[in-house]
């Protein structure tokens, strides 16, 4: 047995042997996070005089429970942020916090800090490298060959009291553990850190692209943080292949590349190569008849995989992605948010509309909020139709239910609601399967109607099949806004088509999608006109790449960026009404 299957073997058996007493785990895991963070702000709020120090683990879990209440980002925010300001004290973390996370902000409008701690660069190690083994078993790649990875770093800066702040992505990007990664799984990234930390994802991924296809036949798979960053990517490709065969014909590099530290990198990197150069093209030239169907494969011949992100609000971006890469696997990335990692994909086989995710018990403390479905009739939440019970420790969840997750982490974090919906699919021995629902929080509702990002995604599929079946043209990108500016309030759909649609087609999807929201405040409110027609905007070609470009200048990176899929931004709104081409209203309902 060589060196790298013997570290796949062992990272394996220790999952295995954790994945067997999970609960043991998971006790022993809140136990430890208490211990090293005792005596802390925010736990003395509910612990009080408490001594917490010689309790068994069972009650203090159980005293945990009882006395520390689930939490928001809004009830931590004030701690945050005075030790965004400089405060020395232990408000959070026994272990100074000298770094704090971006998340992405597309889905609430705005980023938030969340604190990031050596601990959450070890996890993202540890999870990439069991997640590697169990891809290797099925997909096994060539010792020391090398990754397409289209990933992007966004520029770091210094809060009020001298933290590092930035994406989670760019901290682990630059941190010691990403290089050890590489060497570990024995897989090496084609571009180096110059490419992946330049700032401007146009030149990144015109970089990434040129030198994936100078080292095109020792690439081992192709990947991205999100499916989105891929088909972006590809879609890029279609309009810049004959630029990049030239410099890879040339040795040169494209005078569209001006940042001075990434011309250096990546030329110091290539030279001439005329024979590749001349096979890419003679490639591409048959691609482009085809409409680049199969374009992975056909490139780099030796690529095993796609591995990506790809549940959720990533879905929409699988009809295009299985385009690009034909026959290729597509292989769900893990489960994690910018707050904590939660799962790991161990079934790497399984299509990514039906992967699950095994719980990391080491990881963090997991609690799950029990969440049933409201009689809709008797719905009056302004939130969403969920009646909550509870929450359950990870030992006491059942299949088939869905759950809120709750996380307590080792960064300061307790009982934090992290807004995902999951639902129990199985077990991996004692470690429960997710799958992956949605996000609670992206609700379009105008009256007593209350549509999620799911249900949303599935009106929008049901638009989009009639656009296939009639027409040669492609839905690029959607997202949806509730308008209760005048009344009666309804929903817009924004979308933008790759191609020639004529607008009796358009009027159907319209239609079409009015009349697939099952939701019964939504049905009953359209009936009695208390919620008007839908209304269908059809945005001109690269307003999404314009909305993309909004978020990446307001500090995003594209390594996080996802399309948000319900949107109150009024900046968002203001790109999405000036770029609109088209406007139907549905004529379902006899409006």
């Amino acid at each position: 047995m060589d060196r790298s299957n013997g570290d796949q073997y062992d990272i394996i058996s220790w999952f295995e042997e954790v994945a067997e007493k999970a609960d043991l785990v998971q006790t022993q895991t809140l136990v430890q996070i208490l211990q090293l963070n005792y005596g802390v702000e925010y736990l003395n709020k509910w612990f009080g005089d408490l001594d917490i120090q010689d309790k068994e683990a069972i009650a203090l879990e159980s005293l945990f429970t009882s006395l520390v209440p689930l939490a928001s980002h809004a009830d931590l925010e004030p701690y945050i942020q005075r030790i965004a300001d400089g405060d020395p004290s232990p408000l959070l973390t026994k272990q100074p916090i000298t770094t704090l996370s971006l998340s992405s902000g597309t889905t609430e409008g705005r980023q938030k800090f969340v604190p990031f701690t050596s601990h959450s660069a070890k996890t993202t190690l540890q999870i990439f490298k069991l997640a590697s083994a169990y891809r290797s078993r099925i997909y096994p790649i060539r010792e020391g060959g090398r990754i397409l990875e289209l990933i992007y770093s966004s520029k770091q800066f210094k809060t009020k009291g001298g933290l590092r702040a930035g994406t989670a992505t760019t901290h682990y990007y630059a941190s010691e553990e990403f290089k050890i990664k590489q060497e570990q799984t024995k897989s090496f990234t084609c571009s180096p850190e110059e490419v992946i930390s330049s700032g401007d994802y146009k030149q990144s991924t015109y970089c990434h692209l040129l030198l994936g296809l100078y080292f095109c036949d020792e690439i081992e798979f192709i990947t991205s943080t999100f499916a989105y960053s891929i088909v972006q990517a590809f879609r890029s490709f279609e309009e810049l292949w004959k630029e990049i065969c030239h410099d890879i014909r040339e040795g040169s590099l494209s005078s569209r590349i001006t940042l001075t530290k990434v011309r250096r990198a990546v030329l110091s990197i290539i030279s001439p190569n005329p024979c590749l150069a001349s096979r890419i093209q003679s490639t591409c030239e048959e691609l482009k008849e085809k409409e680049w169907f199969c374009v992975i494969p056909k490139l780099w011949p030796n690529a095993k995989y796609v591995y990506s992100i790809m549940t959720g609000s990533m879905q929409p971006y699988l009809k295009k992605l299985r385009h690009y890469a034909g026959e290729l696997p597509l292989v769900s990335a893990d489960y994690g948010s910018t707050e904590s990692w939660i799962g790991a994909n161990v079934d790497p086989s399984s299509p990514p509309e039906k992967v699950t995710f095994a719980v990391m018990p080491n990881f963090s403390y997991f609690e799950f909020i029990p969440l049933h479905r409201q009689n809709q009739q008797d719905a009056n939440s302004n939130t969403d139709d969920f009646i909550e019970d509870d929450p359950v420790p990870l030992s006491q969840v059942k299949v088939g239910q869905e759950y809120e997750i709750v996380v307590t982490t080792y960064t300061g974090l307790y009982r934090y609601r992290l807004g995902d919906v999951v639902e129990v699919a199985g077990f991996y021995k004692k470690i429960p399967k997710l799958n992956f629902i949605c996000r609670r929080k992206l609700i379009l509702t105008v009256n007593i109607d209350k549509n999620t990002e799911k249900d949303l995604q599935l009106v929008v599929e049901r638009g989009s099949q009639i656009l296939s079946k009639t027409t040669k043209a492609e839905l690029v990108d959607f997202t949806s806004h509730a308008d209760v500016s005048k009344q009666p309030g309804h929903y817009i759909i924004y979308w933008e088509i790759d191609g020639e649609v004529e607008e009796r087609v358009l009027r159907e999807c319209c239609r079409e999608m009015d009349a697939s929201f099952v939701d019964h405040g939504y049905v009953v409110s359209r009936r009695t006109n208390s919620i008007g027609p839908l209304e269908l905007c059809i945005v001109e070609k690269g307003t999404f790449k314009k909305i993309l470009e909004h978020f990446i200048g307001n500090g995003a990176a594209l390594s996080q960026f996802k399309t948000p899929r319900c949107t109150s931004n009024q900046v968002m709104l203001k790109i999405l009404d000036v770029c609109t081409i088209k406007r139907f209203l549905s004529t379902a309902y006899g409006s």
